[in-house]
């Protein structure tokens, strides 16, 4: 089964606006019960060297204050410069070779009340998408009450299934490459809008999608600035689910056959039959489908790490 690499599309695209709006709840202002259920007791390094401990510790009027900031934030949409950027450390993965900068997975440092805020629109995000039913119901990443054992439950349920019927079964699983640097931004905006949101939530997406900045740390040494021109923000809080709602497309048009799950970015698909030509047909029409549909969203599969599997009671 050919898997094609996709190429971001790189055309120039109609801007995404949002149209004001006063009368939806998720454009609201923000209360205090609602900061204070983001507030955190871990104690990440912040750029700005204010952590989450110190703001735990904070007394109700300082809190209030914060709260003023933070909704000015969420009506004016002017971010503090601080907040935009992004110290970024890489970490070796073990037993890989450290000469390769492949090899190294990047944990962003960000502004721990920058991440407060976040946390407080996500909050409000994720229940517009939930009472919405806006999830695919394949996808299990940042959906409450549902994890990997669902996937894995109902891959397991699958391949039994085809067992007891004297089926084969084929499950393909892909990989992307560096799905959170390539994803494409617009395709958020234009996702966001489809949703049908307006007003104050898409706007601060989209304010907060835009101009972020970072640094690379090595030892004591910092880098330049390097401007990240695509892909969701390092270390942002919002950027898992934002991804969520870009990858919700890619399983919606699968064939009959084919089922799919997925948790973020891990994808599976699957087809049981008796023939299996017939399994083939299938899957490869839904990777041409998936392939077409990732090269016109941002997306790159990795063929390496993509691997397929055939399930079967016979012995060789």
């Amino acid at each position: 089964m050919a898997l094609v690499p996709g190429n971001q599309n790189k055309l120039k695209q109609k801007s995404v606006d949002f149209l004001p709006s006063y009368t939806e709840d998720y454009n609201a202002t923000f209360s205090y019960r609602e900061l204070k259920n983001v507030l955190r007791k871990s104690k990440p390094t912040s750029p700005d060297q204010i952590h989450n401990d110190m703001l735990k510790h904070l007394s109700e009027y300082s809190l209030q204050t914060i709260l003023l900031l933070f909704n000015r934030i969420w009506h004016e949409r002017v971010f503090p410069v601080s907040w935009l950027k992004a110290i970024v450390i890489p970490i070796p993965k073990p037993g890989k070779d450290k000469q390769d900068p492949n090899n190294y997975r990047p944990i962003a440092l960000t502004s721990c009340l920058s991440k407060m805020l976040e946390r407080m629109v996500g909050a409000r995000l994720m229940y517009v998408l939930e009472t919405s039913k806006w999830f695919t119901p394949s996808q299990s990443g940042f959906c409450k009450r549902r994890g990997t054992i669902d996937n894995l439950l109902k891959l397991e349920t699958a391949i039994r299934e085809a067992f007891v019927r004297r089926k084969h079964l084929v499950s393909i699983f892909f990989d992307m490459e560096k799905a959170y640097d390539l994803i494409w931004r617009h395709g958020i905006l234009k996702d966001s809008s489809d949703i049908g949101l307006t007003g104050n939530l898409p706007l601060f997406i989209k304010k907060n999608l835009q101009t972020r900045i970072f640094q690379i740390l090595i030892g004591n040494i910092l880098s330049d600035n390097f401007n990240q021109q695509e892909g969701v923000p390092q270390g942002s809080v919002l950027s898992m689910l934002l991804f969520i709602i870009k990858i919700n497309g890619i399983v919606s048009k699968l064939p009959a056959y084919v089922n799919s799950t997925l948790f973020v970015d891990d994808i599976q698909i699957h087809c049981a039959g008796e023939d299996m030509g017939f399994i083939q047909r299938q899957l490869q029409t839904t990777v041409n489908n998936m392939t077409d549909w990732a090269s016109k969203n941002g997306f790159l599969f990795s063929p390496q790490k993509t691997v397929c599997m055939h399930f079967c009671r016979k012995r060789r």
